[in-house]
């Protein structure tokens, strides 16, 4: 029996918009070409913030924001459906120098955003004292309403609650093609055999130009790959997240440590690196000279889906009247993606938004 709804592609952002889907009513077939949030989901850090919001556009911190406000209900409501915590927690962040204190004062201000500084005695482990910016400052500022979730829990929990309310998961099953006709699709082709349904919706991440194809427009859509280290401290000896260029420490509840990331175009090659492991582990040590006697416990990579203006892909199709997109969060899938769910709900349902969307809606014309 078709379903009203095929989502394509079964990562954060597919699982919470079938989520959604599903609470309205609707039925809802998710298809994966692989494991169900094994991807860039699971790969990431679960930082519920863009990195520097000063430094981007009003259209990434505005979805950014109506997300993260979101995030206390949202997975309160998970956990208790499903017994599984996704462990969201304000847990506030470190900024290390060198940044741009003007800039990060200004944009606090403006948007009501709560900063304070810190200097090196006053968080856990940490030693940057030595570091300096280019005023010779060594302050670090710090966001204390900056929280973190877990992601694989919140995949987790997510798929788990999919299947409460009836949805269907089909794992190791690749689209090959989108049969199109009239202006709609019709059908999607998989190895195995035919999938339907009344309306489609893409959310595969990098792999989103690709199904697509010719159809893809001017979907600039790529994937970019970030590795990442983790390893257990005893103690936890830091609270919040620490930031410093585009490197960051996260600690988790149970000791664990994150440790990422880094921003390589190379297509879809996840291979991880020496370089790499090199690079992040020497920042981390200098940061946090605890790791240096501390065992590595895992280096792995994941594909982010990456757009020119880190803005994501949502809404319809421009041609085809029973496509939608929901894709191109690059490193903030994680953090837009209730709030991306509930806009692209909204837009098939025809329902008022919370604000303007059409931002979001600009990735696919050939004349933008």
């Amino acid at each position: 029996m078709a379903s009203d709804f095929i989502v394509i592609g079964a990562g954060i952002i597919g699982l919470s918009t079938a989520l959604r889907l599903l609470e309205e009513g609707a039925s809802v077939t998710l298809l994966d070409r692989r494991e169900a949030g094994c991807e860039a989901s699971w790969a990431g850090g679960g930082i519920l913030s863009p990195l520097y919001p000063w430094n981007y556009s009003d259209s990434v911190t505005r979805l950014a924001a109506y997300s993260m406000s979101r995030y206390p209900e949202w997975t309160a409501a998970l956990n208790t459906a499903t017994g599984i915590d996704p462990e969201y927690q304000i847990c506030g962040l470190v900024i290390l120098p060198p940044c741009d204190p003007e800039a990060a004062v200004n944009w606090c201000s403006a948007y009501a955003v709560r900063l304070t500084y810190l200097s090196s005695s006053h968080h856990g482990g940490l030693s940057w004292a030595h570091i300096n910016d280019e005023q010779g400052n060594a302050q670090a500022l710090f966001l204390p309403e900056v929280a973190q979730v877990r992601n694989p829990r919140l995949l987790q929990a997510l798929y788990k609650r999919i299947r409460q309310l009836g949805g269907k998961i089909i794992e190791h099953c690749e689209v090959q093609e989108l049969e199109i006709s009239g202006q709609k699709v019709h059908a999607i082709r998989t190895p195995s055999e035919k999938h339907s349904a009344d309306q489609y919706i893409l959310s595969a991440g990098a792999w989103s130009r690709k199904i697509l194809g010719e159809h893809a427009l001017n979907l600039a859509i790529k994937p970019i790959r970030g590795q990442m280290l983790l390893y257990r401290l005893p103690g936890n000896p830091l609270c919040s997240i620490v930031l410093q260029r585009d490197l960051y420490l996260i600690p988790r509840r149970d000791g664990h440590l994150l440790v990422g990331s880094t921003i390589e175009d190379t297509g879809f090659d996840k291979q991880i690196t020496l370089d790499a492991k090199n690079r992040l582990s020497s920042w981390a040590e200098e940061i946090l000279p605890q790791l240096k006697n501390t065992p590595l416990l895992k280096h792995w990579s994941g594909l982010r889906p990456a757009t020119p203006d880190n803005i994501p892909i949502i809404g319809p199709h421009p041609f085809l009247e029973n496509l939608y997109i929901n894709s191109g969060h690059f490193r903030y899938g994680v953090t837009m993606a209730p709030g991306s769910a509930e806009i692209l709900v909204n837009e098939i349902l025809k329902r008022t938004q919370p604000f303007d969307v059409t931002p979001y809606q600009r990735g696919w014309h050939p004349s933008e």
